[in-house]
């Protein structure tokens, strides 16, 4: 019987010490997979961008949040005219799937 050469038994340890880290790349229910999260920056950022380029809102005042496609919108503005126009903008980006408004109208 022929025993494996160093060569196959450094590569088995080499696998089995890499399984871990494969394993902390994919995708859950609650977790995303790293492309996932590059996918889902760079929404945030396109959306963050639209915001804060646009005259009728005030991008500062809101925060942005994408979890697989999904936008979070959160924080204050000054009317439902602004809620809708951050929504608006939001949907206009490639990627979202879905935009979720908490946005906060202030009081006067």
């Amino acid at each position: 019987m022929r025993l494996p050469s160093r060569t196959s038994i450094a590569f088995i340890v080499a696998l089995a010490a890499a399984f871990p880290l494969l394993q902390a790349c994919a995708p859950t229910a609650t977790r995303e997979s790293t492309g996932e999260y590059l996918d889902d920056s760079a929404i945030t950022a396109k959306v963050k961008t639209k915001l804060l380029g646009d005259p009728t809102i005030s991008g500062f005042a809101i925060s942005v949040e994408t979890f697989r496609g999904r936008v979070i919108l959160a924080g204050f503005v000054n009317s439902q005219a602004q809620v809708d126009r951050a929504v608006a903008l939001s949907r206009e980006v490639s990627g979202v799937r879905e935009v979720q408004s908490a946005l906060v109208i202030k009081s006067r």
